[in-house]
């Protein structure tokens, strides 16, 4: 009897194995399929991936929709009823309870589903934008700006640019809304109004490296370098759309070799961008420069189906005006900005001075340990 047990399980894994070919019969080798098999599969593959996005992306519109509709109904029970923390605790419980399945019921996101709801009473606004972005980017937005339109601007830009929840919180710190826009350019007056709208917009004015730490480059090159040692964090600053192609591209012009500091593709302009840093204010001179590099990139680098280049110079200080009078006679698209390493450049001068330098905090904090 006691060699019965081990026969039995061997017999039920003999016919389970064979369901699971009968199931699933063997695979035949790629030899004996069709020619196009391999892409079909692919356009199979891609297909389902499609569908399995947009399911997704569709239970999430489902449930931010929901938690306004929520949101809407406690506020107006708020406003008739006066209720208060005591029922919105009360209310959450009773629903994990009735949805033991279902995350989001706790007070907390209650009251952020009512200061949702308060913040965007028009439904179209979260039908068209806010329900395309996940709930905690919409918790971000609620807690961090108060102002409507500042909200709905990064709203907006979450949606088009495919922020992530950090990249959102990074750009509302860097006020990026503020800076959108605010390079002096001389756009209109050389592109056609779709594209000087959108190239405008493109631009910033100033340009945040904060991510370069401490450092205070004095030189171009050291410039150069260190966002290239940085070109994630730099493409991130610049903005989406922005494709790296070199450093210190030639460009040959007669018998002399010219070379372009930063060289990148906007792809939605479709047109070459050239970036010239410079570690200096800003010199009308470095505006005759910059044509000379881009009539010789359209020359050299612009394809057919390319727009005309456009120029960017990045300094470290401008006068708002020289720069206006230096770019308004030349027909080559160009812009000018300055660039920060530290935010704390823009504290009050008496407020600055008073900060402790890098060597004082390195002397302070090493004559004990913290606590």
């Amino acid at each position: 009897m006691a060699n019965k047990k081990p026969i039995r399980q061997d017999v039920r894994r003999v016919r389970g194995q064979a369901r699971a070919e009968a199931a699933f019969p063997a695979a035949p080798s790629l030899a004996e399929l069709p020619g196009d098999y391999l892409s079909t599969l692919e356009e199979i593959k891609q297909r389902i991936q499609k569908e399995r996005l947009r399911i997704v992306v569709s239970a999430n519109q489902a449930m931010v929709l929901l938690y306004w509709d929520l949101g809407r109904l406690i506020l107006e029970r708020q406003g008739q009823q006066g209720w208060g923390a005591k029922v919105i605790d009360r209310l959450a419980a009773d629903l994990r309870v009735a949805f033991p399945g279902m995350k989001g019921f706790s007070p907390r996101n209650l009251l952020s589903m009512r200061s949702f709801a308060e913040a965007y009473p028009e439904a179209e606004m979260v039908k068209q934008v806010v329900s395309q972005l996940p709930w905690g980017h919409v918790v971000r937005l609620l807690q961090r700006e108060k102002d409507p339109e500042t909200r709905a601007w990064y709203a907006r830009q979450a949606v088009a640019q495919g922020w992530s929840r950090s990249i959102l919180e990074l750009q509302m710190d860097r006020r990026a809304h503020e800076r959108q826009g605010q390079a002096i350019t001389n756009f209109p007056a050389t592109l056609p109004p779709a594209d000087s709208d959108m190239a405008t917009q493109v631009f910033k004015d100033p340009y945040l490296f904060d991510f370069l730490g401490t450092a205070d480059p004095r030189r171009e090159r050291e410039v150069e370098q260190a966002l290239v040692e940085h070109i994630q964090h730099f493409l991130l600053e610049l903005g989406a759309g922005f494709a790296f192609v070199g450093r210190q591209v030639p460009l040959e012009v007669g018998d002399q070799d010219f070379y372009v500091d930063l060289l990148f593709y906007h792809l939605k302009l479709r047109c070459y961008v050239i970036v010239e840093l410079k570690a200096v204010p800003f010199d009308p001179a470095f505006v005759g420069q910059l044509n000379l590099y881009l009539s010789a990139a359209d020359d050299l680098l612009r394809h057919p189906g390319d727009k005309p280049t456009i120029g960017l110079l990045l300094c470290r200080s401008k006068n708002k005006i020289v720069a206006e009078y230096a770019l308004r006679d030349f027909n080559k698209p160009m812009g000018v900005a300055h660039w920060e390493t530290l935010i704390v450049e823009k504290l009050p001068q008496e407020f600055a001075d008073s900060l402790p330098t890098v060597e004082e905090l390195e002397t302070e904090l090493g004559g004990g340990e913290l606590e």
